[in-house]
């Protein structure tokens, strides 16, 4: 293997396991090659070995297996991404770091705020580790955080944030890891840690919740089918017996640390909505939305447009936002963005850590930044158990 190349295996082929592939396949296309390194596709891992077979031949890497330790023990790995069942990301991230490898894991950090507790060991550690919150590199999302935090939109007064999805809105969808766990670690944890990364990214650190609360509208799915990945897919005709532990719904409010408020609401069940992501955010002198179904656009209003002409607008994403320019072959205005480069934009940003390079690109949400989001994450779940009382984020 050249000296100057890293190598990289992903742990999980689902779809989001799919994606970091993909992504790392891509990492060295986007914003220049000077001072990085070839990277090496060399393994994919997945418990149900035909998906790890199939992504690796898919995406170009060079080895399959069922069997997660092999990556940890592979002394030709440098980077892993974690792509698998929330609650298996502890065990699988220490080990990796105790093995040396740097960590790139999939949001959120566990499905429950004991085992979240790694990011200690992580900070101790002597390799980079990141958690998966990429939709702060979308480029129309980076732009309105800049102009939020810029001044641009005045003083941030209000925040309103909702992510539905419909992925388990047929209760015939078998049972799988996305449907136990804890309350909170449900569409909160699953969907409402991407939308309140993004309050945050946004309108600076919530500082309390309050009105916490939780619906689980499918109380029984029919039970696990081996190949069905996370809970969404086809749906059967199996009966009903397993139960779902954790939340369908969920909604809660924010106060932040600059006196601004908010709200935020999820769902896995919400029909018609394959993948809702919105939001608003208000300010003094100005208001700026963003929806995913229109994601090559923001809209805008300010007080820069003359009298009898104020209103939102459509303003196309364009190489002046954050991360187009040179974030695709074909970087102008009109072409527009995905979820799909997102990912590739996180994983240049993780490699360029990983050798120390700096291209200006703002560094990955470290472990603690994760193990913060699910203090927030435990407090919504608190105050859902006190009848929507406030709790503060510690």
């Amino acid at each position: 293997m050249p000296e100057n190349t890293l190598s990289v295996a992903v742990i999980g082929a689902g779809m989001a396991g799919r994606t970091h592939a993909n992504a790392w396949r891509q990492v060295r296309t986007v914003f220049g090659t000077r001072g990085v390194p070839q990277v090496r596709l060399a393994a994919i891992c997945d418990a149900y070995l035909p998906f790890a077979t199939d992504a690796a031949n898919s995406y170009g890497y060079e080895r399959a297996t069922s069997d997660w330790h092999e990556i940890v023990e592979a002394d030709d790995i440098d980077i892993v991404s974690i792509v698998v069942a929330n609650k298996l990301h502890r065990e699988i991230a220490l080990a990796l770091m105790a093995a040396g490898k740097h960590v790139l894991c999939e949001k959120p950090l566990s499905d429950n705020l004991d085992d979240a507790a790694m990011a200690a060991a992580a900070a101790d550690a002597s390799v980079v580790s990141g958690i998966g919150f990429g939709y702060r590199r979308h480029p129309a999302i980076a732009e309105i955080a800049e102009l939020a935090n810029s001044g641009a939109l005045g003083e941030i007064l209000h925040f309103d944030g909702r992510y539905w999805c419909d992925y388990g809105a047929d209760p015939q969808v078998p049972i799988a890891w996305r449907y136990r766990g804890p309350m909170g670690s449900g569409a909160l944890g699953d969907v409402g840690s991407h939308i309140t990364d993004l309050a945050e990214l946004v309108a600076g650190p919530i500082a309390s919740v309050s009105g916490g609360s939780f619906a689980t509208v499918i109380a029984k799915r029919p039970p696990a089918v081996e190949g069905l990945a996370g809970g969404r897919g086809a749906a059967g005709d199996a009966e009903a017996t397993e139960t779902v532990e954790n939340d369908d719904i969920a909604e809660f409010n924010m106060h932040f640390a600059s006196g601004a408020i908010g709200s935020i609401s999820v769902s896995r069940v919400a029909f018609g909505m394959p993948n809702a992501l919105c939001f608003d955010v208000f300010g003094t002198q100005g208001h700026a939305s963003f929806d995913l179904a229109r994601s090559g656009e923001i809209k805008l209003d300010d007080t820069n447009s003359p009298a009898g002409l104020r209103g939102p607008k459509q303003v196309l994403t364009n190489p002046s936002f954050p991360y187009y320019k040179g974030g695709s072959s074909m970087d102008f205005a009109g072409v527009g963005n995905t979820q799909i480069e997102q990912f590739t934009y996180q994983a240049r940003a993780f490699l360029d850590q990983v050798i120390g390079l700096d291209e200006g690109l703002p560094p990955v949400p470290s472990f603690a930044h994760g193990y913060r989001a699910m203090h927030i994450q435990d407090a919504v779940a608190t105050s859902a158990g006190r009848g929507g009382a406030s709790v503060e984020i510690k």
